[in-house]
């Protein structure tokens, strides 16, 4: 997911201002190649509308899976527009993928998010999404209303809401179900389940805004049940998460059957493919969609898009069909969504494996549904709402930041709820990259560093790092200046042999930082634990700084000369291969560099003119230093006069940019 870039673009504005004049396969999955509809029910009534029922995958012939396809989920959805309600049945079949039996099965409510102002993200978010807040009386939530075994025996009083991460009782976003036997390793087990969904206005990711329908973890979804050694796990057992008001998503890769019935004047885009053409009957629209190794399946539904499409191939592509789902508003647009689009997919394509899926569907809100813009889900992404119709690049850095979710989160899918930076972090590196190679525009990372008062460790579960404003600034641009200073380390060529590398290790599996630091280890042949520890596992940036200037004349009239000591220190953590800059009174300047070692060294200089100045790091290539305002000195000023001045311009950077947000 993707936070307003045009404040990002103001906070490097003010910062420059401020800082100018100082700076696979676990089961063997079949493939449908031909998905069917159950068989007709029969014609229903004029007046009634035909009654729920999954439909049934038809496995003709068998392809090889892409991921373990541990769950599979066949579904049949209505959106009833009068009640604003979703009513739906699923039969979901779970296999075992660890060794000890489980007696309970869990299962994600995330609508239940939304039901009061006391659920756990509604506590945290204080009712807001980056800019959008929760509309008055936009509450919604889901009810599971019939679950059975395939025997017919009822479930629904096994059931019990839990809440692992806070103990609010409050909080009912996560639900146990006690099973009326055990399930052993390699087994499966399936469920018939009936459940209603009380759609909320959108503010955060789902719900309707007018006649928009955004459907997004819409479903009673099962949890992730880890092996032991999937993401360091010692012991096998069940990664358990509220909804929280940072947090995204987690689950296991699967197949998709999906019947979606909406209005008549309705169109529908959704994860995955058509199986056949949408047909009417009685009011009703009835669309049916199949995927297969993906982890989610979203849709969303509007009697007002303007659709177009287009196919496109590249290297790294090897076919697939674009889809632009256009609220009125960018109707002249489609132009700039289908070339943003084709840059992210031919890039992605040639740095991090190709594209498996035959579809990409990309949504455009209305501007009452933008709390639903900015986010991803398995081949299909949303844009910000549809506001203004002439956005500046906006429109094209969102679409590229959210295709690239199809590779971290989407195949490279790291657990969302612990560890976001490998999904955010890593698109935000993509994201720049794309941007500026497609459209000549370079990121001010000096002034997203120096936004970064509050730094944290990328390991940590997402509500740990408390406000949106913090979580965002550390696992969208912490993350990826960590990533540019690797690179910046090792250089380009070594940084997109270390990229391809992880991406194509961990496509359809569950990655960990301790994989990606194994990676880079991989490639460079040298140990970066110490690095990773302090930039990725600790809270550090660097921090170097001009500490002292000594000058002492020792020249004569007719023959002047000038000693001077320049003392120079890393207060945070290790930074090599720092650049300085030494600058004289005729002119002259002089450029060094530091190796960093030892934490401070020092510089004599005899020149025939003063040093005027000494500026560390002056064209800003440490990406991970956040304060720049002690990086330059002028000669001959007290240096409890420059700590002064210093703390004082940091205090006005730092209120500057904490009034802004993500």
């Amino acid at each position: 997911m993707v936070p307003p870039r045009a404040k990002v673009f103001l906070s490097s504005l003010l910062a420059l201002g401020l800082l100018g004049g100082s700076m696979l396969l676990f089961l063997q999955g079949i493939h449908v190649s031909a998905p069917v509809l159950a068989p007709e029910l029969g014609k229903p009534a004029i007046v009634e509308k035909a009654p729920l029922s999954p439909p049934k995958a038809q496995y003709d012939v068998p392809a090889p899976a892409l991921s373990n396809r541990l769950v599979e989920y066949h579904m049949d959805v209505r959106f009833e527009p009068g009640e604003n309600k979703l009513k739906g049945k699923q039969t979901i079949t779970w296999t075992h993928p660890g060794k000890k039996a489980v007696n309970e099965l869990y299962f994600h409510l995330y609508p239940n998010a939304f039901a009061s102002k006391e659920t756990t993200f509604m506590k945290e978010s204080g009712g807001r999404l980056r800019s959008d807040r929760m509309p008055e009386d936009g509450f919604g939530s889901m009810t599971i209303t019939g679950i059975k075994t395939i025997e017919g025996l009822s479930l629904l009083h096994r059931l019990q809401y839990v809440q692992p991460d806070d103990g609010n009782a409050k909080d009912k976003s996560l639900v146990k179900l006690r099973l009326p036997r055990s399930v052993k390793g390699g087994e499966s087990i399936t469920l018939n389940m009936e459940f209603e969904v009380d759609m909320p206005k959108i503010f955060a990711r789902m719900g309707t805004a007018d006649d928009f329908v955004m459907a997004g973890q819409w479903f009673p979804k099962i949890s992730v049940y880890e092996p032991a050694g999937v993401r360091d796990r010692t012991e096998e057992g069940w990664n358990l998460h509220q909804y929280h008001g940072n947090s995204e998503f987690y689950a296991d890769f699967g197949i998709y059957s999906v019947r979606i019935r909406v209005p008549e004047n309705y169109i529908v885009a959704a994860t995955g493919f058509p199986t056949k053409p949408a047909t009417k009957s009685n009011g009703e629209k009835v669309y049916q969609f199949y995927a297969d190794d993906v982890h989610d399946f979203a849709w969303a539904a509007s009697p007002n898009f303007v659709v177009s499409e287009e196919a496109f191939s590249a290297p790294g592509v090897p076919g697939v069909r674009i889809k632009l789902y256009l609220d009125p508003v960018h109707k002249d647009l489609k132009d700039r969504y289908f070339d943003a689009a084709k840059a992210a997919l031919s890039s992605y394509g040639k740095w991090y494996g190709s594209y498996p899926y035959a579809t990409l569907s990309i949504v455009v809100p209305p501007d009452a549904g933008n709390g639903a813009g900015g986010m991803e889900y398995p081949t299909l992404v949303t844009a910000f709402g549809a506001k203004d119709d002439s956005p500046g690049y906006e429109l094209e850095r969102t679409i590229i930041h959210e295709i690239g979710h199809q590779y971290f989160y989407g195949m490279i899918a790291n657990n969302e709820f612990e560890e976001a930076w490998l999904d955010e972090g890593f698109t935000s590196y993509a994201e720049d990259r794309v941007m500026e190679q497609e459209y000549g525009l370079t990121t001010n990372t000096a002034a997203q560093a120096a936004a970064i008062s509050s730094p944290e460790p990328l390991k940590q579960e997402s509500w740990k790092y408390g406000s949106h404003e913090k979580y965002a600034l550390n696992v969208y641009t912490r993350g990826k200046l960590v990533l540019q200073d690797i690179e910046r380390l090792v250089g380009t060529q070594t940084m997109d042999k270390i990229m391809m590398t992880y991406a194509k290790k961990y496509r359809f599996k569950h990655p960990t930082t301790k994989d990606f630091l194994q990676v880079v280890e991989q490639i460079t042949k040298q140990s970066w634990q110490p690095y990773f520890d302090q930039y990725v596992y600790g809270n550090l940036m660097a921090d170097v700084a001009v500490e002292n200037i000594q000058t002492q004349n020792i020249g004569t009239r007719e023959d002047p000369a000038y000693k001077t000591i320049v003392t120079i220190v890393s207060k945070g953590g290790t930074v090599s291969n720092i650049p300085i800059r030494f600058a004289f009174e005729d002119g002259k300047t002089v450029e060094k560099v530091w190796d960093g070692k030892n934490g401070k060294t020092q510089y004599e200089i005899k020149h025939k003119s003063p040093l005027i100045w000494t500026m560390v790091d002056p064209k800003y290539t440490i990406v991970l230093e956040n304060k720049h305002i002690n990086n330059y000195m002028k000669a001959g000023m007290d240096p409890k006069a420059v700590t002064r001045w210093n703390l004082s311009i940091t205090k006005l950077v730092e209120t500057l940019f904490g009034s802004l947000s993500w």
